[in-house]
């Protein structure tokens, strides 16, 4: 089975069989998206919630609301039928403690909050999420069935 990394502000689309895996999502976000019927499976690994924010925009998949129009148009170049397209949400850690209130600062918080609002707007359904906390996440996305490990140091391994 070919294993498909994909780095920080990296999307990467695939048609079974195979695996796409990211690590170390903190308050980055892994956005996995998943269509049954042909099999084809996105991820994204989002640094930041919207692209609008900064002038330096040029790589898509750094921010959610432009690295989820992209991984979306390159499952359909591998024949995925965007209607069935279905999403898992993980990452969107608080990494460290701040003693502000300033939500800037609260960059997984917001990433998770930008992904949520941007599939909602394209009418792709999150069916399960794993997100917030203060650690790390490593996710593997398996094109064969869609289902999504979820590893994390000190928090156990689970699939959603």
């Amino acid at each position: 089975m070919k294993i498909v990394k994909v780095r920080m502000a990296d999307l990467k689309a695939i048609k079974a069989p195979g695996i796409l895996t990211t690590l170390g999502l903190g308050s980055c976000v892994g956005i996995a998206l998943y269509e049954k019927v042909n099999k084809v499976a996105g991820l994204a690994h989002a640094m930041l919630p919207s692209s609008k924010e900064i002038t330096n925009n040029e790589n898509k998949a750094k921010f959610v609301d432009t690295a989820i129009e992209l991984l979306v148009e390159k499952m359909v170049k591998k024949g995925a039928i965007e209607r069935y397209i279905v999403a898992k949400v993980v990452g969107g850690s608080q990494m460290f403690t701040f003693n502000t209130m300033n939500n800037v600062l609260k960059i997984g918080e917001r990433n998770v909050m930008a992904t949520k609002m941007k599939l909602k707007e394209m009418g792709i359904e999150i069916i399960s999420e794993d997100t917030g906390g203060n650690y790390g996440r490593t996710i593997e996305l398996d094109s064969q069935n869609g289902s999504l490990l979820v590893k994390t140091i000190g928090h156990g391994t689970k699939i959603i």
